[in-house]
């Protein structure tokens, strides 16, 4: 089943991302090569699609996982989740409709 992980950034946390981007792309890299990724990016937190210092709100990702909880301990495990670049993150069921 698909799942969306909606992750909320602390405030200021451009450095912390900046630093934890390439484990946090790995990871995700992995899902791709698996066939399980759907898409994954960043929120900028200014209407920019390159916001610079401004960084970024959140980040989004929808993927396949087995269950909820595989879902959840995935998103726990993020690097960007280890290292407090996150202040939230929900994890839920996701139903594909379109395209």
């Amino acid at each position: 089943m698909l799942y969306a992980i909606i992750s909320q950034d602390i405030p200021d946390s451009l450095e912390r991302r900046l630093a934890a981007r390439p484990a946090h792309l790995q990871r995700l890299e992995a899902l791709r090569d698996a066939g399980r990724l759907v898409l994954a990016g960043p929120h900028p937190a200014i209407d920019n699609e390159n916001p610079g210092p401004a960084g970024f709100s959140g980040s989004l990702v929808v993927a396949e996982f087995g269950s909820l909880a595989d879902a959840q301990a995935w998103a726990d495990a993020d690097p960007f989740a280890m290292t407090g670049v996150y202040e939230k993150v929900t994890v839920k069921p996701f139903k594909k409709v379109l395209p």
